[in-house]
This record gives C-alpha cells, sequence and structure tokens, in this order.
C-alpha cells in the first residue's frame, strides 16, 4: 500500500519547509515564476471549459491539473508555502526570517509569472490587440471575472473587504491542504488524486486565491476592464494574500501542530526507546 499516514504526512510537510526555507533566491524566484504562469495557464483553461461548455463546474473539474503541475514539480507555490513552512516554524526547525524570505521571494516569482503568462494570452486573445474582449468569449469572461473580483467588492465597501478576506482564508485552507493530500501516496497517481480533490472545492465555490488573482485581474485590465492599479490592490490581491495566509496558518499549520505533530514527536521517542535500552545493556 502507498498510503501514508498523516502523522507521518505532517513530517513530510515540516521537512518540506525546511527545504524550501533554505533554497537559494534564484530557485525561488525562478520556480515562482513558472508555478505563477502554470497556474494562470490552468485559470484560462477553466474559463475556456466554462464558456465553451456553459457549465462553470466544469472549469472547477479541469483547473487543479495546473496545480497537480505545480506539485510535483516542486514549484514555489507562495499560498501553498503559508502551511508549509509556517509548521516547520511552529515546531522551532526555521525562523521568521527564512520564512518570511520564501514567502517574499515566492511571491514576486508567482507575479512575475502571472503577469507575463496574462500578457501572452491577452495577444493571443486579440490577435495583439486587433480585436477587442467582445470579439472573444473567453476574452470578455476574463474581462467580466476581473471586475467581479475587484469593483464589486469595491461597491460593498467595508463588507465587500470582509466577504473579500474571508473568500481567501476558505480558499488556502483548501489550497494547502492540497499540498498536505499529495504527500498521502508514495505513488504519482496517488499524489494526482490527492492534491486534485480539495483545489476542485474552492475553485468551484468562486473562493478567492492571491496567485490565481495575479493572473486573471491584470488579464482584465489588459482587455480594458475599469480597474485602476491601486483598485487592483486595495479591493483584492492584499485583503487576498493576507486571508490566504491567515487560513493555511490557521486551518493547516496550527491545526496539524497541534494534533498530529506532538504524536510525531512521541512516536519517534517510543521507537527511540529500545534502541538506547539495547545501548546501555550492552
Amino acid at each position: 500500500m502507498d498510503f501514508v499516514k498523516p502523522v507521518e504526512m505532517a513530517k513530510a510537510m515540516s521537512d518540506s519547509g525546511v527545504v524550501r526555507a533554505q533554497l537559494p533566491v534564484r530557485d525561488m524566484l525562478v520556480r515562482g515564476m513558472m508555478a505563477g504562469a502554470i497556474l494562470g495557464i490552468a485559470t484560462s483553461l477553466a474559463v475556456t471549459a466554462a464558456v465553451q461548455t456553459g457549465v462553470p463546474f466544469a472549469g472547477a473539474l479541469v483547473f487543479p491539473v495546473g496545480f497537480v503541475m505545480i506539485v510535483c514539480l516542486g514549484l514555489e507555490l507562495c499560498t501553498g508555502n503559508f502551511g508549509i513552512l509556517a509548521l516547520a516554524s511552529m515546531e522551532g526547525r526555521i525562523g521568521l526570517k527564512p520564512m518570511m524570505r520564501n514567502f517574499g521571494w515566492s511571491f514576486l516569482g508567482n507575479l512575475i509569472g502571472s503577469l507575463l503568462y496574462a500578457l501572452l494570452l491577452v495577444i493571443a486573445l486579440t490577435n495583439f490587440w486587433h480585436t477587442g474582449a467582445d470579439a472573444n468569449p473567453v476574452a470578455k469572461k476574463i474581462l467580466d471575472i476581473a471586475q467581479a473580483k475587484t469593483l464589486a467588492y469595491e461597491n460593498l465597501g467595508t463588507a465587500g473587504m470582509i466577504t473579500c478576506f474571508v473568500k481567501a482564508m476558505l480558499c488556502n485552507w483548501m489550497v494547502c491542504l492540497g499540498v498536505t493530500m499529495a504527500m498521502m501516496s508514495t505513488s504519482t497517481f496517488g499524489k494526482i488524486f490527492g492534491a486534485w480533490l480539495p483545489v476542485l472545492l474552492f475553485f468551484a465555490q468562486g473562493f478567492e486565491h492571491a496567485v490565481v488573482n495575479m493572473f486573471m485581474i491584470p488579464a482584465g485590465m489588459m482587455l480594458g476592464a475599469p480597474i485602476s492599479f491601486e483598485q487592483w490592490w486595495a479591493w483584492n490581491q492584499i485583503p487576498v494574500t493576507l486571508g490566504n495566509f491567515v487560513g493555511g496558518v490557521l486551518f493547516i499549520s496550527l491545526a496539524w501542530y497541534l494534533t498530529y505533530r506532538p504524536q510525531a514527536v512521541a512516536a519517534s521517542r517510543v521507537e527511540a526507546a529500545p534502541a538506547s535500552a539495547a545501548i546501555a545493556a550492552r
């Protein structure tokens, strides 16, 4: 059986956090760029599927393909890292500075990769801006979604800000759970299936993901959405990033630390006890 027990998964998460905190800046930046671009591609695929079928849920079914690729390739997705590195930090295995260093560089890499893909896709959808967004149904849908993710929240004021933040918390609960469940198996198929399920849940319900929005909103702006840079960051990118962080740390890092890590420590001590006794008896 290739099933990995939750206690062992918690250890794998913590070990991964330590490794990621020690990565060189170049690796974090390049892997972050690749992750941002791949997630942008998956997002545009999901929009295309929803438009072509007329069934939004079809987009949710195919979107996790990008997340699975990121996980299997070991790329740097800042939102997933929120849950992994925070767990390692709670155990005292990494400090605050290395953790924030990873968050910062992976976030920047995700942003650059997302923007580059957004630019390339808009060129493809508009024939290098020869046609408007209305001429392509996928482009029109991206434009509409970008406005719903910014202007709609702004129109609601404080209620919109709180809604955006809470949707982001719920989103990264599922994203970090996807990272966790990818470690529940040692087989490639098991990792794919484990990562697929939680990510489908967040996308199907319209929750807010910082890296998805790094692609979606700028792409909408390039297509002509009346969104300013300030509106993008104030009414989506900043509150969503903060909500993703809180959701990942609260619902995954802290929860796993409280319930599984103490058991893992206790188990390791139990395993070490017979070995120590044998040595002492010699």
